[in-house]
């Protein structure tokens, strides 16, 4: 699978902090201690896995309590074999030691050590998407029987895994947003995200079941991959289940219960590494802050212009702090000329780069003053610095420019209500603009009107710049 459309980029930590990140994650450092614990009376099953007389002994060494310590310690051997800190020395006899990668956690680089954590990262999802056994032969069941040969098992795990999939990709696309939620996510909203449609206005029964249903799904699933690093991860309140459960007949929980009962689940910065490199593998664009660090200002500038505008200034600092400023300037200002859809947002970007560059870059500014498409940026740019002798510009510039910014921003933005704000701004300011506008030759000119006639409330000067729109299409032939 591939998708055109990139996402938004993902700010990486440096690997080195990463891969310190992975290996102190506690199902790595388990799967550890367990490829130092294995010997010649280590005994597995045909599977690889440990035997199940094995286990207890396996849940001691590793410290584990409670019910669940036998299935951790299980997980934590099957991601040590996985990942090759253990190795299976004689499949006859099953004897076991540790493997080649072992040296990885302790003298590996970087690279190395999150290569092994993405292996063992593929485990835990592998686990975690395994159907249940019990709720799977329930909805089997027939007559007070099981039918086990009618069971699934394969349709069903590749249906929870893509289920899975999709929830992470979710999580990861808010993650990375610039407008997302900058705390952890609710798992309610998590759930829904994957069920409830787009375009549904209040969800019905049918639907609040299954978010429910998945809730309880992916409650064990993030159970399961936090101690792999890839979470941070509140589970659900098990004592809010039995309040659901007796609250049923009035209505279910109260509105008031605090949303973090539910579950709250955040990416970490290793889990946006992890997820990162699996869309990257599954054929999305995923790109990272620093990809274009090495590109030229033209793909710099196309690159960014789907960014956000703090995902976009990161990238343009990391791109500027390998250049000589005046040479980056020349580079970035040669870059944004163009007559083609990309170029007045690219001219838009090109400014906000150049604002990062200081006085330095002020003799490649001079250079373009005559320049029709990046005049009028360069008279901004120097006014803007408080340079001296900064000619004044023409009004068939100043006009230019206008519809240069306004066709930037309505493709960044679309019709949002800043440049809403910008437009009755412009309409309030400049009696006559319309007037003059549909004039103005810009290939964005037609499209700039009718967005201003979209976008003004006033319906009579909404119209006018609709008549405007019309007369510079005539112009244009």
């Amino acid at each position: 699978m591939s998708d055109s459309s990139p996402l938004p980029p993902l700010r990486l930590h440096p690997e080195a902090e990463l891969a310190r990140d992975a290996l102190s994650t506690p199902l790595l450092s388990r799967a550890a201690r367990l490829a130092r614990w294995a010997g010649p009376d280590t005994r597995i099953d045909a599977g690889g896995g440990l035997v199940e007389e094995q286990l207890p002994a396996a849940a001691e060494v590793l410290e584990l309590t409670g019910e669940d310590a036998q299935a951790d310690a299980a997980l934590a051997w099957r991601v040590a074999v996985d990942t090759g800190l253990i190795e299976i020395a004689d499949e006859e006899s099953g004897a076991v030691a540790a493997g080649e990668e072992f040296a990885v956690l302790t003298g590996g680089a970087p690279h190395d050590v999150l290569a092994l954590w993405l292996t063992g990262l593929e485990t835990v999802l592998a686990d975690a998407s395994l159907p249940d056994l019990d709720d799977l032969a329930a909805a089997q069941q027939e007559g007070g029987e099981v039918d086990f040969a009618s069971l699934d098992w394969q349709r069903e795990a590749e249906a929870e895994a893509a289920f899975l999939d999709g929830v992470l990709a979710n999580l990861y696309l808010l993650t990375v947003t610039e407008d997302g939620p900058e705390g952890p996510v609710p798992l309610p909203a998590l759930a829904a995200s994957m069920l409830v449609p787009s375009d549904m206005g209040e969800p019905t029964n049918d639907v609040l079941e299954q978010v429910s249903d998945a809730m309880v799904r992916l409650d064990d699933q993030f159970r399961l991959l936090a101690p792999m690093g890839l979470v941070e991860y509140r589970p659900v309140d098990e004592a809010l289940m039995a309040e659901a459960a007796g609250a049923e007949d009035a209505g279910g929980p109260d509105d008031d219960t605090d949303v973090s009962r539910y579950g709250m689940v955040r990416l970490t910065p290793l889990g946006g590494y992890g997820l990162r490199a699996r869309l990257l593998d599954a054929g999305f664009g995923a790109p990272a802050v620093g990809d274009l660090a090495d590109e030229g200002a033209d793909v710099l500038l196309d690159g960014t212009s789907g960014f956000g505008p703090r995902a976009a200034l990161a990238e343009t600092d990391l791109w500027l702090a390998r250049r000589e400023p005046l040479a980056a300037a020349r580079e970035l200002l040669t870059a944004a000329r163009g007559s083609d859809a990309g170029a007045p947002l690219r001219r838009l970007r090109c400014q906000q780069a150049l604002s990062l560059v200081g006085a330095e870059a002020e003799p490649a500014l001079r250079e373009v003053l005559a320049d029709p498409e990046l005049g009028g940026l360069a008279r901004v740019w120097l006014s803007e610095q408080g340079l001296p002798d900064v000619p004044a510009p023409s009004e068939q510039m100043v006009f230019w420019l206008t519809i240069d910014t306004l066709a930037a921003q309505l493709a960044a933005e679309g019709n949002s209500e800043e440049l809403q704000g910008l437009v009755e701004g412009l309409a309030a300011q400049h009696g006559g603009f319309f007037g003059v506008a549909w004039r103005v030759d810009h290939p964005a000119t037609a499209d700039v009107l009718d967005a201003m006639g979209r976008l003004h409330p006033d319906k009579k000067i909404a119209k006018e710049a609709r008549k405007a729109a019309f007369k510079a299409r005539s112009q244009r032939g």
